[in-house]
């Protein structure tokens, strides 16, 4: 008697795979009229950054350089701030933690403060009464951290002529114009000091 082939159990069909999850667009925030040219010297800048070997990280040389800016000038913060699809500051000095006042952490939106203002015009910003400027006087980070004066200046990149980070120090109490030069020259030589750190060859900023 011939032998029935047992019937074979239907194979379940195959589950397909998950569908991709769209990639996350990260946002950048924007601080001129003209988002191609901003975007461009962006990605510019994070490239002259990197052929430089600068990483966006803490870096301890220019902590020291802010520690002592902030002596030299007595301001209660001062940074070396690079800047790319955020600011980063590689050098930070915060006020002691139980002196009361706000701690500034590492990063912000490129939006933020008035760093912006020095990477657009590449000039040194010496802002010695914030409240005596309508155009300056109101700003997220500013509002956070009640600042009344800031004194900011640019370092330029000679390869690129693009301001790559700026040095800045800013401070809850507004300061007088007859000693504004004199800060504005600390700073400035802060910029120097904080180029000649990262190796970085410059053009004089105004």
């Amino acid at each position: 008697m011939p032998l029935t082939p047992t019937p074979q159990p239907t194979p379940a069909p195959a589950t397909p795979p998950p569908a991709a999850l769209p990639p996350v667009e990260r946002r950048i925030e924007l601080f001129t009229d003209v988002p191609a040219t901003e975007l461009h010297e962006m990605a510019t800048r994070l490239s002259r950054l990197n052929e430089l070997g600068i990483p966006l990280k803490a870096t301890e040389a220019l902590d020291h350089l802010t520690d002592d800016l902030a002596e030299r000038t007595g301001f209660l913060y001062a940074m070396v701030n690079a800047f790319a699809e955020e600011q980063t500051f590689l050098g930070l000095h915060n006020p002691p933690p139980d002196a009361g006042y706000p701690l500034v952490g590492r990063t912000m939106s490129r939006s933020d403060g008035y760093c912006p203002e020095v990477i657009r015009g590449k000039l040194g910003l010496p802002l010695f009464d914030v409240a005596a400027s309508p155009r300056f006087q109101s700003n997220p980070v500013v509002d956070a951290i009640g600042i009344q004066s800031y004194f900011g200046v640019p370092v330029i990149d000679a390869a690129t002529d693009l301001a790559l980070l700026t040095v800045c120090v800013v401070d809850p109490e507004p300061r007088s114009l007859a000693d504004a030069a004199r800060l504005l020259r600390l700073v400035h030589a802060a910029g120097r000091q904080a180029a000649d750190i990262l190796q970085i060859i410059t053009t004089p900023a105004p």
